[in-house]
């Protein structure tokens, strides 16, 4: 498995794979061909069906920024290695053709070529570790938590680079929280955190905390969709939930610093699991590999910070994702907006559920969080196109 500082990424929204990906392939061509005359990029498929309203062209121009640039929308065409694809080209003075690329943005901000594709990835992890049950046979045999795995395989380091994370991750929820007005788009879509914010305050009891936590995970998916600044978790139409639960449990509990950089380290982990045996890209398997994984990592994060044995965590973890799968992608308009901010609210409040249910358990149970991740990949293959980030079906098309 790779570093979990190739999932935990930071940049600005509305999509990792939309936004980020293709911003990156445009830097990438661009530093190796600065001296052309004018470019085109042509989006493929999930990137150019909901490009407009994932502000992948945007993207793109403010890299070349002066520069001639044309960029050709091409829905209908779907290169095999992935859905969500670009093509760079270059041209002289005369129109002559004078280098081309086509990357893949494969979920996460991260971008791959046709020459690096298939190339293993560079691995942290022993690649045993790409899989939950031997994390935790390991884990059991040394008398280690999970977290502690990741120390071991990266470094002290590490836990600096959570806490610049987690940083990231707290300012995105305060900005959210009084920020207010209409989300750009075209979908005339309004804020909501800060009110729900202010009137969860006034809840009496538990059902005032959890509404809480469903405003914090709201301020984050918000300034996602306004193109703020937040961080992949494990993407950016997810990104509120993660945070949503720690934000809440730190504020309930008290939590020390430490614990939420353990619990970040937690949840990545599981994270890596689902994206080196399965994936968390909305074009290849629907929402389940975005929301569904992120609420897994929540839900162990959750579960950790309250005392979860390894198995307890894995038992929450299995529950985030189980209960997302066949989730489509199907953004009205294309935007992060519908139905996607809305599913990191609920997806919060079901992480603090799963971590419930599996602290009342004594983390054994039938299904492995294994066995569900590979039944994920199975339902995203079945799943028709039109549901897997294209707008072309299912909540998408409502009027």
């Amino acid at each position: 498995m790779e570093s979990l500082r190739e999932l935990y990424r930071y940049g600005h929204g509305p999509s990792s794979s939309h936004t980020m990906g293709p911003r990156k392939a445009a830097k990438d061509f661009l530093r190796k061909h600065e001296n052309e005359d004018h470019y085109e990029c042509e989006l493929f498929g999930s990137l150019a069906a909901t490009g407009r309203g994932h502000m992948t062209d945007y993207a793109i121009q403010s890299v070349f920024e002066n520069r001639p640039l044309e960029i050709i929308w091409s829905p209908d065409v779907i290169k095999k290695l992935h859905p969500n694809a670009l093509e760079m080209r270059a041209f002289d003075r005369k129109n002559n053709l004078t280098a081309s690329m086509v990357y893949y943005s494969v979920g996460g901000g991260k971008i791959l070529n046709e020459e690096n594709f298939h190339d293993r990835p560079v691995e942290v992890y022993p690649s045993l570790f790409s899989h939950m049950d031997k994390i935790l046979k390991y884990c059991d045999k040394e008398g280690m938590n999970i977290w502690e795995l990741a120390v071991k395989y990266e470094g002290p380091s590490i836990l600096d680079y959570m806490d610049e994370i987690w940083t990231i991750m707290e300012e995105a929820v305060k900005r959210g929280l009084v920020a207010e007005g209409v989300l750009p788009g075209g979908l005339k879509f309004p804020r909501k955190a800060s009110s729900y914010y202010t009137q969860a305050k006034d809840f009496a009891g538990p059902l005032g905390y959890t509404a809480k936590a469903m405003s914090y995970a709201l301020a984050v998916s918000e300034e996602n969709a306004a193109a703020g600044k937040i961080v992949t978790a494990p993407t950016c139409g997810s990104c509120g939930v993660l945070p949503g639960v720690l934000y809440y449990l730190q504020e309930v509990y008290k939590t020390p610093r430490i614990k939420i950089l353990r619990a970040l380290l937690t949840a990545g982990l599981v994270g890596n699991v689902i994206k080196t045996t399965g994936s968390i890209s909305g074009a290849e398997v629907g929402c389940q590999g975005e929301i569904g994984s992120a609420c897994a990592m929540a839900s162990a994060a959750a579960t950790y910070l309250l005392g979860g044995s390894n198995h307890q965590i894995e038992y929450a973890a299995e529950m985030g994702l189980e209960h997302h799968l066949g989730l489509t992608c199907d953004p009205v308009m294309g935007l992060v907006q519908i139905p996607c901010i809305e599913r990191n609210a609920l997806a919060t409040m079901r992480a603090l559920n799963h971590a419930t249910y599996a602290l009342l358990s004594d983390g054994r149970h039938r299904v492995s969080f294994d066995n569900v991740v590979s039944v994920m990949m199975e339902t995203g293959e079945a799943l028709p196109y039109i549901f897997k980030e294209t707008s072309r079906g299912g909540l998408a098309t409502v009027q």
